[in-house]
């Protein structure tokens, strides 16, 4: 091979491999390992359900994904962190319900619209629950009574500024009654109040009273979700006994804002995958939780709807943690 041919040779081989370097770059995504935060501690639903999307998501998208839990603030350490982050689809946040309260708590400056979502997993209903030897029977009925009878209802829920305490705050709101909030640390010790008789209801998860209403200790008298709970399938919704009030935890993932568009719809169309897939269903079902996939685009716009339902709502109760 002549000297001529041999250095037009090497020249297409350096200007292919020029264009190759080139459609990889930035576009190549992913092409190093991706963590997501929790900003819960380890052993918890929202970390259990992260560390199996990581799993299922590495299946999808060809790298390795790890989990790190950032505690601290109710959640907004964790969700700090990956809005701070670089922009690059590398770092993705666990996104709970509270992300659309912490700031209203004088928690953090953040909010959820400093994010941009990929997916919803779940939803976790509140449900208003009694003893069963309560003389409500019907949601409307308690609600009436705590109209009648202002601040006599004791409501106890898992904490100041917590998901079941808004919820029950969103019934006074819709319905115009007072309730007394009772505040404990944690779900159980607000149902062992109730088994108790030391309050008159809580507003909790389905799964944390299902023990108390198979024993017939208890009586559900509405789910506060967008359909009926899996864990109590006979008790109706709010909205369909005529309340329109949704209350629910929710967890979801998402990315900084400002995240290259190409690079959300790769972790968008590989979480669609994930969140549906069949290990995410049976573990939901065994915590208690509702599968309920969301998109993206469609949790975006959710949460919008979220955060400004609970910047209005959270101010005008006097919420501060």
């Amino acid at each position: 091979m002549s000297k001529k041919m041999l250095s037009i040779m090497l020249g297409l081989l350096l200007i292919m491999g020029l264009f190759a370097g080139c459609s990889k770059g930035e576009k190549d995504f992913p092409n190093k390992i991706i963590t997501i935060i929790v900003p819960y501690s380890p052993g918890g639903a929202s970390d259990t359900v992260a560390r199996l999307y990581a799993q299922e998501l590495e299946k999808e998208i060809g790298t390795s994904v790890v989990v790190t839990n950032k505690t601290g603030a109710s959640g907004a350490v964790g969700l700090e962190s990956v809005k701070n982050s670089k922009a690059d689809g590398y770092t993705i946040a666990y996104m709970p319900v509270e992300s659309t309260m912490i700031k209203s708590l004088g928690l953090t400056d953040i909010t959820s619209d400093d994010f941009t979502f990929i997916g919803r997993a779940m939803t976790i209903p509140a449900a208003v629950t009694v003893r069963s030897d309560a003389p409500w029977n019907t949601l409307e009925e308690f609600l009436q009574y705590a109209k009648e009878n202002p601040g006599k209802v004791q409501v106890g829920n898992s904490g100041t500024g917590s998901i079941w305490h808004i919820s029950a705050a969103l019934l006074e709101d819709n319905y115009g009654c007072e309730f007394t909030h009772v505040p404990f640390d944690g779900a159980a010790p607000a149902i062992a109040a109730l088994l108790g008789d030391n309050i008159d209801a809580v507003t909790v998860s389905p799964s944390e009273v299902k023990s108390g209403v198979d024993s017939g200790d208890f009586k559900v008298l509405a789910v506060l979700g967008e359909d009926k709970s899996s864990i109590v399938p006979d008790v109706s919704t709010a909205k369909e006994q005529g309340i329109d009030v949704i209350a629910q935890g929710w967890g979801a993932f998402a990315v900084p804002k400002g995240t290259p568009d190409d690079v959300v719809k790769i972790l968008e169309d590989a979480t669609k995958v994930a969140l549906n897939s069949d290990n995410i269903k049976t573990l939901l079902a065994e915590r208690g939780f509702e599968h309920a996939y969301m998109s993206g685009a469609d949790m975006d716009a959710y949460a919008k709807e979220q955060l400004v339902k609970f910047s209005d709502l959270i101010p005008k109760l006097g919420i501060v943690k």
